[in-house]
């Protein structure tokens, strides 16, 4: 937290009841939120609007940023803080048109800290992303879409989130605002209260008031992740098939302008924004059609620098696809720097036949993502079906455990972290207290990747496959990624099988891990190949993953 000092009207003069009735935090150090209280009786027709307040912020080296403040009702507005480096600062609350009681400025330190900070962007090292601390990050992500609206409902977040963190999760997917339909019939059966985050309702908007109500509880399952040190992607304007997103005649530039500038003022501060999204499938801008369209790029990059020049606590900023293609360093070549991720979507084959295989997402990433410059998350390759719920989304239909455990290892054996999600608490429905069965198989996946290998010094390696595609059916073709030197090699075999590697002329130890059960075994090669243990898992031939390090090297 944060304390303040010589706090003081702008406009001078004698002491005011302000002096007794500002709040603030009496302990600063880095990265914890402070947040200040400021009161004011002067009457507005509308708070939300009427009075823009924010503050500019001097750190000790001379740095300024400029950070909103927000109306919070009563008469109130808050300002909400976490700077990243400790020391002397300066702030000054500046309010227009001037409010006295909204005008001030003073000084407070910020002691040192050993946190983990923020999440970042950092296409060249590791897996793409890092903390500020230096710490490499492997994202293991779950998509709770309508986790703020679901607490609102009574649910119990808290224990979902604490489950969630115990399990290893660094990453939870969720929007602002709730969606309370996804075609063609998922209607979400588990809204009990109001969930429009305006004022007025979906009939009569009124886009330039916000539903404190609905806000306090944001307000508290946000400071729950924040204790927990679980990450939150906050997904700002939901799909672009929902009202408003769709009606861009009602829901102005003016209106969209209001609407992120109040949810940054709110949260920005937190650590456990760990990125901000600007639209669920971007390219749904702005009619609400899935398609691919220019515009919808052009949207995306003017969208991004608005929110970077608004948001001062520097958090990632990214987009989240529905089209594929064309490639994200194609789309957005005319300013690279503006977007810092790509939430990347790729369910694979779901189909009867082919969905236990999950078979084309590799191919997909390696297509959408060649050239860019930016990092990247493989977010959505399918929801686990609960056969125990009605089927209210056809596409989950062939989407079980078979193809929640091979998704996951075709995304990290793309060399990138990986967000899931379960129909119970992905959206229609609402099941926090249970675990699907696929979920398991995630926790092995990240138990290989954290304390098995070294995954940050890991690069896709297919050179080293002594094969060529033709040798291989559709969707079985193993995933090979190595370390620099060639010290650590893994490869995942899909449907089992042989395969043989071009490795350097050393001695390995060689051994086949089981990612249905987590247990390793030794492998002997036969001549140049592997043979892997084999096993059929549902009637479909089983995978496993070949681990090589090197002896004494």
């Amino acid at each position: 937290m944060m304390c303040y000092t010589n706090l003081r009207p702008i406009t001078g003069g004698k002491r005011s009841a302000m002096d007794d009735t500002i709040h603030a935090p009496r302990v600063g150090q880095v990265r914890h939120v402070a947040e200040y209280a400021f009161h004011s009786a002067k009457a507005y027709d509308n708070a939300f609007g009427d009075v823009v307040v924010y503050a500019e912020l001097e750190g000790p080296h001379g740095q300024r940023a400029r950070m909103p403040a927000f109306y919070d009702g009563d008469g109130t507005w808050r300002l909400r803080i976490s700077p990243g480096e400790a020391g002397e600062w300066h702030l000054r609350l500046v309010s227009s048109p001037m409010d006295p009681a909204l005008s001030w400025e003073g000084s407070f330190s910020v002691a040192p800290a050993e946190v983990r900070g923020f999440l970042v962007a950092t296409p060249d090292r590791g897996w793409g992303l890092s903390y500020e601390s230096g710490e490499e990050a492997f994202i293991l992500g779950d998509t709770v879409y309508n986790l703020f609206g679901m607490a609102h409902c009574g649910a119990d977040t808290q224990q979902f989130l604490k489950r969630r963190e115990a399990q290893g999760f660094s990453l939870l997917r969720v929007r602002v605002p709730v969606s309370p339909f996804h075609p063609p019939e998922g209607y979400s059966a588990w809204q009990t209260r109001r969930t429009w985050p305006w004022g007025g309702s979906e009939q009569a908007p009124l886009f330039d008031r916000f539903n404190l109500d609905y806000f306090a509880t944001v307000d508290r399952v946000v400071s729950q992740a924040e204790v927990l040190g679980i990450g939150l992607e906050m997904i700002l304007e939901a799909w672009g098939f929902e009202y408003p997103f769709n009606r861009r005649d009602v829901f102005l530039p003016e209106w969209e302008e209001l609407w992120l500038r109040y949810i940054i003022a709110r949260y920005d501060a937190y650590s456990c924004i760990s990125i901000w999204t600007l639209m669920n499938e971007y390219e749904y801008y702005p009619d609400g059609d899935w398609r691919y369209n220019p515009v919808a790029d052009r949207w995306a990059l003017r969208m991004a620098r608005w929110l970077k020049s608004t948001a001062p606590h520097g958090h990632i900023v990214a987009v989240h696809n529905g089209p594929r293609t064309p490639p994200f360093a194609r789309r957005f070549a005319a300013d690279p720097g503006a977007i810092d991720l790509v939430l990347y979507q790729e369910w694979g084959t779901r189909d009867r036949e082919l969905g236990w295989l999950a078979a084309g997402i590799e191919e997909s990433l390696r297509e959408s993502l060649e050239g860019w410059p930016g990092a990247a998350v493989f977010a959505e390759w399918g929801y686990e079906r609960n056969p125990a719920f009605p089927l209210l989304i056809p596409s989950h239909a062939y989407c079980d455990r078979e193809h929640t455990r091979r998704g996951a290892w075709r995304g990290v054996f793309t060399c990138h972290g990986i967000i899931h999600g379960f129909e119970n608490s992905w959206g229609p429905f609402l099941d926090l207290e249970n675990d699907q069965a696929g979920l398991e198989q995630l926790l092995i996946l990240r138990r290989f990747v954290l304390e098995v290998v070294p995954f940050a010094e890991l690069r896709v390696a297919d050179e080293l496959l002594a094969a060529d595609d033709v040798s291989y059916a559709p969707g079985r073709r193993p995933l090979v990624i190595a370390s620099e030197s060639r010290t650590t090699v893994a490869a995942y075999l899909p449907a089992g099988g042989a395969i043989q590697l071009g490795l350097p002329v050393w001695e390995y130890e060689a051994c086949w891990f089981d990612p249905l059960s987590g247990a390793g075994e030794r492998a002997q090669p036969q001549g140049q190949a592997f043979h892997c243990p084999g096993g059929i898992v549902e009637g479909h031939p089983k995978d496993w993953v070949l681990l090589l390090c090197a002896r004494n090297r």
